[in-house]
């Protein structure tokens, strides 16, 4: 066993080096027989079919530099030595070689601009220290910093033995499987050990509430170019792969388990970075993928549904990885539950089914599930079951909810307003908004928890309205009343300004104060459509959808900016805008500027569901409809001919009749479509 061993670098490297040669059909490695690293003049301008598989697809000459190749380094794409999915058909090539194309595209732009040094002097660093012993060459280096990323390390081995030596890093990572018996019994064959590296200090405070001033509006500065700042790339400042290292998991679902870690977790909370907490929550995460199984499959699942999207890849396999990971975590769920054990493990699991599939997926994705209401009934009744409602856990000097307690609160709350029902824990958040007891939401999601929770009450009196349970009068005194209630919720100075500080970084206080400005205009807007014929083409519905325009001015876009957290606003906003409306340019802008990111999960969900409201609201129905026309919900209904109109010509069928515009609710347009989505 090499950890009875004498340490002597040079020799042990060799050695493995050397078996590892004569079983695999000499295949070149970055370590001669010798022990001693290539001579630089072999390793310059090798022609690309030993190179890495991007410079192959690119038909260009690669250096074979670790842990990325000059010219991908240059171009900003992923360096890939180990054969990628995409190499498997002539078809997965082209439309990599696309996206390649794409991306260099993209890279030059940025050049032009001016970004793209700055961006990747924080993208690409060399391993300098005993804890980044070796990157992994897998993820791409160049595309953005993924703070989960794995970071090699040669099992069983004192990794400080090897630090000088940089040519035997990589040989040491593909040749492992000359050291499995080093690896613990638990483990497989392939799996990889991980350096370890602490945790940063966590800075987090609970919610400030300002003092309750009345504002009547919003009231901004002229808005600042944000092409001058620098774009944080999420981040945090974590290496979990230790944790990584001790999940057991088998040889061909390792590269999901590895996808998750460097795609997926780094985009599920992406306010949480910007408050310093998710090293943290990556911690908590990466240990529930140790210990609980249903959340194991979950995230598997997750990973294939976020490969599939990406890379554009189809067929029966990785259908087949999405359901069999799909229906293992339903099974691992359902013994937990008829055990009657482990709740906590349970409501995180399904938590993850529920909240997960919000950032990753397109929105057609046709392979069956369970839907997120069913999931969230077995939630509330976990949370009852555990009474986290009233639950606090210390964290520093404060007093916080638990997470699950504040993710949950945040489904229920947006989620209620998908279904037009009554939010599951209503009672709790209005006693809290009383007391003014935070939920944790404004630094999981972004918004103050006091608009969340009158956003709550808003979707109490719709229930309340669709329920025929409040007459007009009342209604109206109601929605007056809130009305009043979101102007308590302004902060003392409503001026927005830019979330930039002057060195580039992200000011969380500022961005939270203006993402809180967007769900409060939002609310109003939600609010407002209660009112008994209230149309969106009202001066004071287009004022408030105006001002959310002019407050997105104030939230960073693109591929590293928070849209995808505005969800809920937008969808809002974009059913009550008129056609021709500045807010519809700016939204087209800005799912542009996102770029592929733009169509994952509730985002991509959030625009095919406007764009298939406009189509049905916005043009004239220019053929007859049968006048029995299906509606799901029994509460929306279409509008007759108006007397004013002028005369028609009769009609084909005493059976048909001719409406000028449907008047139908985005409810309705997901019921028909069996949309089942949570937009959150």
């Amino acid at each position: 066993m090499p950890s009875t061993k004498p340490t002597n670098a040079p020799v042990r490297v060799s050695a493995s080096a050397s078996s590892s040669s004569s079983s695999s059909s000499q295949k070149p490695t970055g370590v001669q027989k010798s022990g001693k690293p290539q001579e630089k003049g072999t390793k310059t301008h090798k022609r690309s079919r030993s190179g890495c598989y991007t410079c192959r697809l690119r038909r260009k000459k690669c250096d074979e530099g670790h842990p990325s190749c000059k010219a991908c380094t240059n171009l900003s794409v992923k360096c890939e030595y180990k054969r990628p999915m995409w190499w498997g058909s002539p078809e997965q090539r082209r439309m990599q070689k696309e996206r390649i194309k794409n991306k260099i595209k993209q890279t030059k732009t940025l050049e032009r601009s001016g970004q793209h040094d700055g961006l990747r002097a924080r993208v690409i660093t060399s391993p300098d220290s005993d804890s980044d012993f070796m990157q992994d060459y897998h993820r791409p280096l160049a595309e953005k910093w993924d703070a989960y990323g794995p970071h090699f390390s040669t099992p069983g081995f004192v990794p400080i033995t090897y630090s000088h030596y940089t040519p035997y890093e990589i040989d040491v990572r593909t040749e492992r499987q000359t050291f499995v018996n080093d690896v613990p019994l638990r483990h497989d064959s392939s799996t990889s050990t991980f350096s370890a590296m602490g945790p940063p200090a966590l800075h987090a405070t609970l919610p400030t509430f300002p003092p309750e001033e009345i504002f009547t509006g919003e009231f901004v500065n002229p808005p600042q170019a944000f092409e001058t700042a620098t774009f944080p790339e999420h981040s945090v400042g974590l290496a979990s792969s230790s944790l990584s290292a001790n999940i057991p998991v088998d040889d061909y679902d390792r590269p999901l388990l590895d996808h998750f870690i460097d795609n997926v977790l780094g985009m599920i909370f992406p306010i949480l970075e910007v408050h310093q907490r998710a090293s943290a929550r990556a911690q908590a995460i990466l240990q529930s993928l140790e210990t609980n199984k249903s959340y194991f499959h979950c995230c598997l699942s997750v990973a294939a549904i976020h490969l599939k999207t990406t890379t554009g890849l189809t067929g029966e396999q990785i259908d087949h990885d999405i359901m069999r990971h799909r229906y293992e975590a339903i099974s691992q769920l359902c013994q937990s539950l008829n055990s009657d054990r482990e709740h906590e493990q349970i409501l995180d699991a399904t938590l993850a089914m529920i909240f997960f599939h919000c950032s990753v997926g397109a929105p057609d994705d046709s392979l069956p599930d369970i839907p997120w209401s069913d999931h969230f009934q077995a939630v509330s009744n976990l949370v009852t079951k555990l009474d986290l409602t009233n639950a606090m856990i210390p964290y520093g000097a404060y007093m916080v909810p638990p997470f699950s307690m504040s993710l949950t609160s945040w489904i229920d709350i947006l989620g209620a307003t998908m279904l037009g029902r009554t939010p599951q824990f209503a009672h709790t958040y209005r006693t809290k908004h009383l007391s003014g007891t935070p939920s944790g939401l404004r630094e999981l999601m972004g918004c103050d928890d006091r608009v969340m929770y009158l956003i709550s009450e808003v979707a109490c009196l719709e229930s309340l309205k669709q329920e025929n349970r409040v007459d007009s009068m009342a209604l109206c005194t109601h929605v007056s009343d809130l009305g009043n209630q979101l102007d308590y919720t302004e902060p003392a100075d409503p001026v927005l300004e830019s979330p930039f500080s002057p060195n580039g970084s992200i000011r969380p206080e500022i961005l939270t104060k203006n993402m809180t400005a967007l769900f409060r205009l939002a609310a109003r807007i939600y609010l407002c459509s209660l009112v008994p014929g209230a149309d969106r083409s009202h001066t004071s519905t287009q004022n408030l959808v105006n001002g959310v325009t002019t407050a997105l001015s104030y939230i960073p876009a693109g591929m590293f900016g928070y849209d995808r957290s505005l969800v809920w606003p937008l969808l809002i906003t974009g059913v009550h805008s008129v056609p021709g409306s500045s807010f519809r340019q700016v939204l087209t802008d800005r799912t542009a500027a996102m770029g592929d990111h733009a169509d994952l999960g509730s985002y991509g969900r959030m625009y095919q569901l406007l764009t298939e409201y406009w189509r049905l609201t916005d043009d004239p129905a220019g053929q007859p409809i049968a006048s029995q026309c299906y509606i799901s919900d029994p509460n929306a209904t279409y509008a007759g001919p108006s007397s004013d109109l002028p005369m028609q010509p009769p009609l084909p069928s005493p059976g048909m009749r001719e409406i000028k515009r449907q008047q139908v609710h985005w409810r309705d347009v997901m019921n028909r479509n069996g949309w089942r989505f949570l937009l959150i």
